[in-house]
């Protein structure tokens, strides 16, 4: 399935996980609309750098240096289009046969793809050449279209999928609903790859996504479970995830790495209820992400942790914590399927 919900090392779950109950919860949930009612119009904007572990650390150099090749790039725009494109993966192949981490066309490589590395050679299948091309083509783009009205970085994605032609002569991003759509998920998951640089606002759904976890306490495990009625309503850690979302009308991605990707990631000391909190044995790269539950206050979470287990509290500060994310409904949807 992706991830295996293995048991982490140092779980322990005593007197005062057990004792947090229905009722603190329930004051949790409370809490969540009350802090939503207060917390007004203070995403994030404008952020720089890359959220913790978001690119996996072989491509975060890349993509920091080529990312601020261009105004209109940035470090974290770039990861959501490689991210978008590939899922980090420098072997794939499309069934239109666009190639590697960036999904170059040959015929588009053969014109635009650049030698990043210095090494002589123009490799489609090597991010060391890819990324750098990435970059390139979309500072290129951006030169064909920086007259155009608008926001300059959304016409240049718009070029990047419709060509720099029809976004010219559109005054702006062209009203084709693919590539209205393209712009749309990149921008929502550039908020996935980037540091925050203000507080989060807390997501509405959050209360919900609580309710249905704390529905489930006490059921067995199963790995592989998304709560199906011949899986006797069990789960493993990503599909109570998943179920807890779907309940309040997001739809994330089956895995827990890439449930990761389905919003902005808070820090620690800014976790609010209903964040979903991930774990990995590799702190560097978010693709390694292995275990994923529903935070619920106090420093526990409502999760599914292995075979032989039950949906339970657990602690999260654990050596393996590897960070959160606040998922939003822009960002469920911004989300691949192909990857």
């Amino acid at each position: 399935m992706g991830e295996s919900c293995t048991v982490r090392k140092v779980w322990v779950l005593g007197g005062a996980a057990v004792g947090l109950g229905m009722g603190f919860v329930m004051l949790l949930v409370v809490g969540v609309y009350v802090v939503a009612g207060n917390l007004v119009n203070n995403v994030a904007t404008g952020s720089r750098g890359l959220a913790k572990g978001a690119v996996p650390a072989a491509y975060k150099q890349l993509v920091q240096q080529w990312g601020n090749l261009c105004p209109a790039l940035s470090p974290a725009l770039l990861a959501a289009q490689l991210y978008q494109e590939s899922g980090w993966n420098p072997t794939v192949v499309s069934p239109a046969d666009a190639r590697g981490i960036a999904q170059f066309i040959p015929s588009t490589w053969a014109t635009h793809g650049i030698d990043g590395n210095g090494d002589g050679k123009r490799d489609i299948w090597d991010p060391n050449d890819a990324i750098p091309s990435a970059a390139s083509y979309d500072c290129e783009l951006a030169k064909y279209v920086k007259d155009v009205p608008g926001n300059v970085s959304d016409n240049m994605l718009a070029a990047y999928n419709a060509g720099a032609y029809r976004v010219i002569r559109s005054g702006g991003v062209p009203a084709i609903s693919e590539t209205q759509n393209y712009v749309k998920r990149i921008r929502s998951l550039e908020e996935s790859f980037a540091a925050p640089v203000a507080r989060l606002d807390p997501s509405r759904q959050a209360a919900g996504a609580i309710a249905f976890a704390q529905s489930k306490l006490g059921t067995p495990y199963l790995w592989g479970g998304t709560g199906t009625a011949d899986q006797g309503g069990r789960f493993d850690c990503s599909g109570l995830t998943k179920a807890a979302y779907e309940k309040v009308g997001i739809t994330l991605p089956r895995v827990a790495n890439d449930q990761y990707n389905a919003g902005p990631h808070p820090s620690r000391d800014e976790l609010m209820p209903g964040d979903l909190v991930f774990f990995s044995d590799d702190l560097t790269d978010s693709r390694a992400i292995r275990h994923v539950g529903v935070y619920v206050g106090g420093g526990y979470m409502i999760d599914a942790p292995r075979t032989g287990a039950v949906i339970r509290f657990d602690p999260i500060d654990t050596p393996d914590y590897f960070g959160a994310t606040r998922v939003t409904e822009d960002g469920a949807k911004a989300l691949p399927t192909n990857v």
